[in-house]
């Protein structure tokens, strides 16, 4: 690909777009060039910011012809990389205008968003037609529909509703020659031939830029009720949750494992918040459900948890959404202020729900031995198999040896994840952080299946060029 001058590149995109449609200036930019993690930096070459579907063709197809590299951009909450230019130079195109909701239909529970629609702005608007869209996490507030579409988007409710792939009924996409494929539609039921949709949904911007997206709604719930359960072991949460996800059949909306040392994380951080429960536990869960019409939800929690005094050593129930709300923020805090205000080391493991717990002993083991001077941060999605299993660094240690911390942690924690038969990446990603451990794993048939796609779709390397895959200079398929 050849390298392209930003007073050419500037020439060459002027006028495609309306004005204030391209951001050249440096102040300008400088809002564009760090993702939310603060750890990934990459200053763009100028961020074109389109605003209608028509639009994004004009610019891609210039782009195609110019052969200028670009990477699309939502609302920088990814955390591996993906979506901060390279430091070779590419155009960010910003989703950012691209932001209606265009359509909520609470008879087709389906609701049409585009890309750059913020997700807690398409929640509300599910809400009012009293439907759910339950993609749910921290980020809610600052990510995008396009950004939660290109990464297949997790979060609390996985559990329940799905990843974002499951919620996904149609999509709009522009393609890296600036073609338009409207497979944006809401019906539930369509065989004809291959769902071209799913090769969108989880490519971090490598195959096409979403522009809009079609999402499965639910009915909202009318009661929500949260319990914090203190208990010995991580065994004993997963036993638990087996006896939960049957108890509780499908209004089981949500069951998240923290051990003791992020609640001690929110303590220290928020001195308002005392300790959840009468004494300290080793292990604590956040259990959640969630119904509407006339089932007596509160009971049912109750009953359940009575039922498991075996297992449960404690535990208090929300008796109001406040208190519940609350008792997440033992959870949200401890996620924010792990890294002490630096920098640390996230993981974003995944491995069989019934190895969960074997896991996580020997990977905790593994880090007391080789780096006792490190402080890790358990954390999980119980019901999907996903734990983040962080590594925070001890106090005023010299970046070199954080660097090199991290990279001996993160080997030893994805060779457990390996002998498990697991995913180095549950729900963040590959991007750029994680693609070198990616290709080491990759089967040689799905590499080469891969990199026929990616040439299909971007035969010129365009878009995001060198996330998941390495750049076409670099990559040997053999």
């Amino acid at each position: 690909m050849n390298a392209v001058q930003p007073a050419s590149l500037i020439a060459t995109l002027a006028g495609v777009l309306p004005d204030g449609g391209l951001l050249t200036a440096d102040e300008d930019l400088a809002r564009y060039s760090r993702d939310w993690s603060g750890d990934h930096f990459g200053r763009p070459l100028a961020v074109a910011r389109p605003a209608s579907v028509e639009e994004m063709s004009a610019l891609m197809r210039r782009c195609h012809e110019e052969r200028i590299p670009v990477v699309p951009q939502g609302g920088l909450t990814g955390l591996v990389g993906a979506a901060v230019a390279a430091d070779s130079g590419e155009v960010v195109i910003s989703l950012e205008r691209l932001n209606r909701i265009r359509s909520v239909s609470p008879i087709d529970f389906a609701m049409v968003v585009e890309a750059g629609c913020i997700l807690e702005d398409a929640k509300r608007a599910a809400e009012e037609n009293d439907c759910l869209l339950p993609i749910t996490f921290g980020a809610q507030g600052s990510c995008r529909i396009g950004g939660n579409v290109a990464t297949n988007a997790g979060g609390f409710n996985v559990l329940r509703y799905g990843m974002t792939r499951d919620l996904v009924l149609g999509l709009e996409v522009v393609l890296a020659d600036g073609r338009v494929w409207n497979g944006l539609k809401v019906l539930r039921k369509d065989n004809r031939g291959y769902d071209l949709k799913q090769v969108f949904i989880g490519s971090e911007g490598t195959l096409g830029i979403v522009t809009a997206a079609a999402l499965k709604l639910y009915p909202r719930p009318t009661q929500i009720e949260t319990a914090l359960i203190g208990l010995r072991t991580v065994e004993d949460a997963m036993a638990l949750y087996a006896r939960a996800r049957r108890e509780c059949s499908d209004l089981l909306t949500a069951f998240e494992l923290i051990l003791r040392g992020g609640i001690e994380i929110t303590l220290q951080a928020r001195p308002d918040f005392a300790d959840p429960l009468a004494r300290p536990y080793p292990v604590y869960v956040l259990v959640e459900v969630s119904s509407g019409g006339l089932v007596d939800l509160q009971a049912m929690l109750r009953d359940f948890l009575a039922g498991a005094a075996d297992l449960v050593e404690d535990g208090v129930m929300a008796s109001s959404r406040a208190q519940g709300e609350r008792l997440w923020l033992y959870r949200e805090i401890m996620v924010e202020r792990q890294g002490r205000g630096g920098r640390y080391l996230r993981t974003d493991v995944s491995v069989p729900i019934s190895k969960l717990a074997d896991f996580v002993t020997d990977a905790l083991a593994a880090l007391e031995r080789t780096r006792p001077d490190a402080l890790a941060v358990t954390y999980g999605h119980v019901g999907d198999g996903n734990i983040h299993l962080n590594v925070v660094p001890p106090e005023g240690m010299a970046a070199e040896a954080v660097e090199h911390l991290f990279e001996e942690a993160e080997e030893q924690i994805f060779a457990i994840v390996d002998r498990y038969a697991g995913s180095i990446s549950a729900e963040h990603g590959i991007g750029r952080v994680k693609q070198k451990a990616f290709l080491e794993r990759i089967d040689p048939v799905a590499l080469d299946l891969a990199a026929g796609i990616k040439d299909a779709f971007d035969p010129h390397r365009i878009l995001s060029n060198g996330r998941i895959l390495a750049s076409k200079s670099s990559l040997d398929y053999r």
